[in-house]
């Protein structure tokens, strides 16, 4: 929260603030207008329980992947984030487009595999988190404005300002966790759900 808070004041005088909301950018352009185009056909043909369980597979062998053979760190803090490394986390954050991909999991994991310090990756993907949050609350409002009236607004303006005080929250906890563990564990649970997802379609439990 105070770095937020201090990047913010330090924009206009401090060139490491100025390049990492540069960063930051570079890292968000990717996925905005990869988004943008697909996002009607995502949401018609990719929400299913297949190729859900089928990105859960996937995206557990990719973490225990990375987290073997992920080089050493080359840079230790958000200062350092270059922007080609900035932009290689953006095109890891298109992979959360396809639904089952965890945003967060796929920035950390790129952010790894790419020479970020795992406390400093995980640091970067909340902070790209935000312009994504907006970005995609804009979208889904304005693909809703005929049904949305002036009345609305104070609804959204709590909504946003829970999940951003609740995303604050979570980063402290997540940084505390990531600065001792792996994310093995959660690639462990994300192969199991996927197989317990496709065992359920082979049984006919479950639509595909």
């Amino acid at each position: 929260r105070v770095m937020l808070l201090r990047t913010a004041l330090d924009l206009g005088r401090d060139p490491a603030a100025r390049r990492l909301t540069m960063a930051i950018v570079v890292a968000f352009l990717p996925a905005a207008f990869i988004g943008l185009a697909t996002h009607k056909w995502i949401t018609a043909h990719l929400f299913r329980p297949v190729t859900v369980a089928a990105a859960l597979l996937a995206g557990g062998v990719a973490i225990l992947v990375v987290e073997r053979f992920k080089p050493a760190p080359r840079a230790e803090t958000l200062q350092q984030i270059s922007l080609s490394t900035a932009f290689g986390v953006g095109l890891a954050q298109v992979l959360s487009l396809f639904p089952g991909v965890s945003r967060s999991a796929a920035t950390i994991m790129g952010g790894l595999a790419l020479g970020i310090a795992r406390p400093a990756a995980t640091e970067f993907s909340f902070l790209l988190a935000l312009p994504v949050m907006f970005a995609a609350s804009a979208l889904g409002l304005w693909s809703e404005r005929g049904a949305l009236s002036a009345a609305d607004a104070p609804v959204f303006a709590v909504g946003l300002v829970t999940a951003f005080v609740s995303a604050l929250i979570a980063i402290r906890l997540l940084l505390r966790f990531v600065s001792r563990h792996t994310f093995t564990g959660f690639a462990w649970y994300r192969i199991a759900f996927g197989v317990v997802l496709l065992g359920a379609m082979a049984a006919g439990w479950l639509a595909t």
